[in-house]
């Protein structure tokens, strides 16, 4: 894989060796942190468009949530916007949530208005979202460690991991009924296309509905890398060897195996991990605020983990080739607006099929990495409200919440990960030859 990559003016050297000495050693340390390796999920959620055929039983697909004794005080307290200083006075904190309550008021209200109001709220913070966002404060919503429940190939394949990917490339990626070559990866070819109609289909898209295309395929990519990577080789005494499978790793790249597609999922992962490095780069005035403070209840580590993060975005803002979002939805305005809001509900939809995925470890690793992405998006469409944002005081117009911020780092994580895999698995194939 290497060269220029399509719809940006990007060389792949250039991204790997920013990634492998500049980003890679931080990003790792960061997700060792402990604001940043305690996510809170729900992996109980039913499917939303189909009936669940199941969950997988097999041991490696299991989640193991993390006991309330070892979460950090300051991330079991509560609020979502947890990391804001103003939100770490616990005289503040008592006094905003007394003003919460709706008091005597409450009485006069039948159970199903003030219902109506939460759904009203809800519906007013989600406009912004590219997520389907899991609720906090559901009882069914656990905190995993993320260190403790890595992301590999746990045997979950079949008709059921097909099917969700299906879902997503065929209902979720603009695709006409005209055109007959499956945009999965993981279907059969028909007859003897070898994919160029498809290609020269893709290119007559507009560059909006390409981009959302090689954002989806790189997800793919990456998620499939990390599993070539981290695959159970074999397993004695009960003891698992988790390791690098070459082969696999052939399966699905190769471009012969792949009929000339594997090389080209993998200029996709670097494209989405441009798109992610951009997020970062546009989002640092956010952090660099004094307000803002990664609250465990461990000042020391805390203040250590905010240098790092800050230290991290300074790289991404040193990238001399970023891809520049600005070419995006800049057609008239009433067609650009009802663009970008299609592109927003279908990248929606997609993070509500992560709910189908039978797997747990697979749900868990679906939901945050489609949620890191969807936070980058929600960034990149938000720069006037973050060039606005007060230095002292929490901003209306753009906020994140705990969750998105451990997803979008640790997404950004994972895809650094697999870029550096990538490298790991070059030099692995040069000796196997």
């Amino acid at each position: 894989v290497v060269g220029v990559l399509d719809d940006c003016l990007c060389d792949i050297t250039s991204i790997d060796n920013f990634n492998t000495y500049k980003i890679f050693p931080k990003i790792k340390q960061l997700q060792e942190r402990d604001y940043f390796r305690y996510y809170k999920v729900n992996l109980k959620r039913p499917c939303p468009f189909w009936a669940e055929d199941g969950h997988c039983s097999i041991k490696d697909c299991h989640v193991e949530p993390c006991p309330e004794s070892k979460i950090p005080v300051g991330i079991k307290a509560g609020l979502s916007n947890k990391y804001l200083k103003v939100a770490n006075n616990t005289k503040e904190l008592q006094d905003c949530e007394q003003a919460n309550k709706l008091g005597a008021i409450n009485n006069t209200l039948s159970n199903q208005s003030k219902e109506a109001f939460i759904d009203w709220a809800r519906y007013d913070d989600s406009q912004d979202h590219f997520c389907e966002l899991d609720d906090e404060r559901s009882p069914a919503a656990q905190y995993v460690d993320l260190l403790l429940n890595p992301e590999r190939y746990t045997g979950y394949k079949g008709s059921s991991a097909w099917r969700v990917w299906n879902s997503i490339y065929e209902e979720n990626c603009f695709k006409p009924r005209s055109v007959y070559r499956p945009l999965n990866p993981l279907a059969p070819s028909r007859g003897e296309d070898d994919g160029e109609s498809f290609y020269t289909w893709l290119e007559g898209l507009c560059l909006e509905k390409r981009v959302f295309y090689k954002l989806i395929s790189g997800l793919h990519a990456s998620i499939n890398l990390h599993l070539c990577a981290n695959y159970l080789l074999e397993e004695t005494w009960g003891k698992p060897s988790w390791g690098h499978n070459i082969k696999e790793f052939k399966r699905r790249f190769d471009p012969v195996e792949t009929k000339g597609e594997g090389p080209r999922r993998l200029k996709n992962l670097y494209f989405l991990y441009l798109i992610e490095l951009r997020a970062l780069s546009k989002v640092a005035p956010y952090f660099e605020r004094s307000i803002v403070d990664l609250y465990t209840g461990n000042v020391e580590d805390d203040a250590d983990t905010k240098s790092l993060l800050l230290s991290i975005f300074q790289d991404t803002k040193s990238f001399p080739m970023h891809f520049d979002e600005k070419s995006m939805f800049a057609g008239n305005k009433k067609g650009a607006k009802s663009l970008k809001e299609e592109f927003r509900l279908h990248f929606k939809n997609i993070s509500r099929i992560m709910d189908c995925v039978g797997c747990d470890k697979c749900r868990l690793w679906g939901k945050l990495q489609t949620q890191g992405l969807g936070t980058a998006l929600k960034i990149l469409f938000s720069e006037k409200e973050i060039q606005k944002l007060p230095e002292n005081s929490p901003s209306k117009g753009f906020q994140l919440t705990r969750q998105e911020i451990v997803a979008l780092l640790n997404a950004f994580g994972r895809l650094s990960t697999s870029i550096r895999e990538l490298q790991n698995f070059k030099v692995l194939l040069q000796h196997s030859r």
